[in-house]
């Protein structure tokens, strides 16, 4: 399946715990369809101490969220938007279908 959202887009969340909320793209795991927002999905995590770490304890993470639960935000309008495809200059670009300008 075609993912429409890469590393580094502004996205808002559309469904779920976290509705409204936007972000940045920190990774995309193609195989589960998810991806890691910055600062959403936010869970705790218990910590053995180690080397890295020698106190241990809990650590907030975030969590995968899954693909469908997340919009596109269009750069110019800061509003919601999908995406299509087109072929400019050559070249295939990822178009916003609101403004119809290149993401």
């Amino acid at each position: 399946m075609k993912l429409k959202i890469k590393t580094g887009d502004t996205v808002r969340v559309v469904a779920g715990d976290h509705k409204g909320s936007e972000g940045k793209v920190v990774t995309v795991n193609r195989q589960k369809n998810k991806a890691i927002v910055e600062g959403i999905n936010m869970v705790s995590k218990h910590e053995k101490p180690s080397a890295k770490n020698p106190q241990g304890g809990i650590v907030k993470k975030e969590a995968p969220i899954h693909i469908s639960n997340l919009s596109l935000i269009d750069g110019k309008s800061g509003d919601t938007t999908r995406v299509g495809y087109e072929t400019r200059d050559g070249k295939k670009v990822r178009i916003s279908k609101k403004s119809n300008e290149v993401i």
